[in-house]
C-alpha cells in the first residue's frame, strides 16, 4: 500500500520525535530532580489503558513488567498507600516509573503537584507536600518549565556542531552556477527567465539559494539585479511578494541548471534501444534546443508514448537517433548530477572550531524560522501548515545519516520555538502565569490553570487536526 520511501521516511521522522521528546522531558525532569520534586513517570509515547514496558527501582532493584494496564492514579493517604498490595507499585511513590506507550506521538513527565496533561485538580492531595511542584516558590518552579526547551536548543546545537565537525560543510555558492538558475513558474511570471544568475538582492549578494528565499520572503527585499546573457538586468518584484508565493505553493524557487549527461544506462531501456551510451550529453528533442537537465525533463513530459528525435553529443561530435519513450516519458538512464558540472565550496571545521560555528548555525536558524512564522498569520500561509506527513517529506528519500541529524537538529530549533510561545498547554503557557505570579504576587488559582490548559490542548488539538487535514487535501489534490 506504501512505497519504501513512505517508510523510509516515516522511521526516519518517529525515531528523530521520538529522541527530541524523551530529550525534552528529560530537562523537565532534571530541573525537576534538582530542586527536589518527584517525577511520578517518565513515559516515551503515550500509554492510555496499558503500557508495553514498565520500570521502577524498588529497594534498590529494578522491576520491569510488559504490557501492563495502567492503574488508577488518584492521590492516596499513607494508611492508603500501607493497605495496598506489596507488588503495587504505588507503595514507593518516591521513586519514578519509566515507561514506554504504545501510541507512538510524543511522551511526557509527569511531575507531583502540578497540573498538566497527565493530571487535573481532581488527582492532586489536599495537602501540599515540600516534594510537589506546586510547593516550590517561583524562581524553581520556573527552570523546571523551561528545562525542556533549554535542553532542546542546545541538543539542537550540539548536533550541528558534530555535524559540521564530523562531516564539514559543503556547498555549491551561487557565484559557481555558471548555467544560471531553473526558476518555478511563480518567479518566472514575475520577471525572471531560465538561466538568469542572481547578482545581488537589494544591495546584498546572496552566497546560497537559501539566502534568496530568506531576503525575498522573510526580509521583504523587493529589487533583484541578475545577470542575463551579458546584460545585468533589475527585476523589481510586487508587494506582498511572499504571499504570492505561498498562495503559488511551488515545490521550489529555483534549482542550479546543468547540462543533461547520461551517466549509465537502464538495460532495455528506451535510450538503451537507441543506443545511447554514457557520456552522450542530449542537447535537442525533435530540433527543440534542451541546454539543461530540466529542458530535456519538460521536453520529454511532451513526448509521453511517442517516437523523438534525439540530438546529442559523444566525444564533440553531433549526432542523432530516434528513440520511442514510453507513458512515464523517461528515456531510462541516470543523468550526472549538479556537482558533477558546478564546482563545490568545502570548509573543514576542528574540534573548537566547530563549537561556534555551530551556535552560529543553530543562531542563524532559529532567526530565519521566528523571521517566516509570521508568514503563518497570513490567508496563505494559514493553508500552507503541514502536520507529520510535510515534516515526514522534509526527510530524505534514502537513509542518510547527514541529512537526517540536520533535520533533527531543525526539529529540535522548532520545538523549542514552538513551545515558549505563551498559549496554555504549552511550556510557554506555563511559563506565562509563572513570570505573572513573580510580576504581581499572585498565583494563579489551580482550577483557573487546569482550565486554560484543556482550552489550550483542544485548541492545539484542532491546530494538529487542521494541519494533518491540510497534508490529505494536498496528497489527494
Amino acid at each position: 500500500m506504501f512505497s519504501a520511501t513512505f517508510w523510509i521516511r516515516a522511521l526516519q521522522l518517529m525515531l528523530a520525535l521520538s529522541f527530541l521528546v524523551v530529550i525534552h522531558e528529560l530537562g523537565h525532569f532534571t530541573f525537576a530532580r534538582i530542586f527536589g520534586v518527584r517525577v511520578e513517570k517518565f513515559y516515551m509515547f503515550f500509554n492510555p489503558w496499558f503500557s508495553l514496558l514498565r520500570a521502577k527501582k524498588i529497594n534498590g532493584k529494578w522491576q520491569v513488567r510488559f504490557f501492563a494496564p495502567n492503574v488508577p492514579s488518584e492521590p492516596l493517604t499513607e494508611m492508603q498507600l500501607q493497605q495496598l498490595p506489596d507488588d503495587d507499585w504505588r507503595r514507593f511513590p518516591e521513586t519514578t516509573e519509566w515507561g514506554i506507550g504504545w501510541l507512538p506521538f510524543g511522551g511526557y513527565c509527569a511531575i507531583a503537584g502540578m497540573v498538566d496533561e497527565t493530571k487535573g485538580v481532581d488527582d492532586l492531595a489536599d495537602k501540599v507536600q515540600p516534594w510537589e511542584y506546586r510547593s516550590k516558590p517561583t524562581w524553581q518552579r520556573l527552570p523546571i518549565i523551561l528545562g525542556g526547551v533549554l535542553v532542546n536548543f542546545i541538543a539542537a546545537l550540539v548536533i550541528y556542531s558534530a555535524i559540521l565537525f564530523h562531516w564539514g560543510e559543503e556547498y555549491i555558492p551561487l557565484e559557481n552556477a555558471r548555467y544560471g538558475m531553473q526558476f518555478s513558474q511563480v518567479m518566472l511570471d514575475n520577471g525572471f527567465q531560465n538561466g538568469d544568475r542572481i547578482l545581488y538582492i537589494g544591495d546584498r549578494q546572496p552566497d546560497v539559494p537559501s539566502d534568496v528565499v530568506e531576503w525575498l520572503l522573510m526580509d521583504g527585499e523587493r529589487q533583484v539585479s541578475v545577470l542575463r546573457g551579458d546584460d545585468t538586468v533589475s527585476i523589481e518584484l510586487p508587494e506582498k511578494f511572499a504571499q504570492i508565493v505561498l498562495a503559488a505553493n511551488p515545490k521550489g524557487l529555483m534549482q542550479m541548471r546543468f547540462p543533461f549527461v547520461i551517466n549509465s544506462l537502464i538495460d532495455e531501456s528506451p535510450a538503451a534501444r537507441a543506443l545511447l551510451m554514457a557520456g552522450d550529453s542530449i542537447t535537442a528533442i525533435n530540433g527543440v534546443q534542451t541546454t539543461s537537465f530540466f529542458d530535456v525533463q519538460a521536453e520529454l513530459a511532451k513526448h509521453a508514448c511517442d517516437s523523438i528525435t534525439l540530438t546529442y553529443y559523444r566525444a564533440g561530435e553531433e549526432m542523432t537517433t530516434r528513440a520511442y519513450i514510453g507513458d512515464e516519458a523517461k528515456l531510462g538512464v541516470y543523468p550526472k548530477t549538479t556537482t558533477d558540472f558546478l564546482q563545490t565550496r568545502k570548509v573543514e571545521y576542528g574540534f573548537f572550531e566547530s563549537i561556534p560555528a555551530g551556535i552560529k548555525y543553530g543562531w542563524d536558524t532559529l532567526a530565519g524560522y521566528v523571521k517566516q512564522f509570521k508568514l503563518v498569520f497570513t490567508k496563505e500561509g494559514a493553508k500552507q501548515l503541514g502536520g507529520f506527513g510535510a515534516i515526514g517529506s522534509l526527510f530524505p528519500p534514502m537513509w542518510d545519516w547527514h541529512s537526517f541529524w540536520l533535520m533533527t537538529a531543525f526539529l529540535s530549533i522548532i520545538l523549542a520555538f514552538m513551545n515558549i510561545i505563551p498559549i496554555p498547554g504549552l511550556d510557554g503557557g506555563y511559563v506565562f502565569f509563572l513570570l505573572w505570579e513573580m510580576i504581581t504576587g499572585k498565583k494563579p488559582g489551580e482550577k483557573f490553570l487546569e482550565r486554560v490548559n484543556n482550552i489550550g490542548f483542544w485548541l492545539l488539538l484542532l491546530l494538529m487536526l487542521y494541519a494533518n487535514l491540510n497534508d490529505i487535501l494536498k496528497l489527494f489534490m
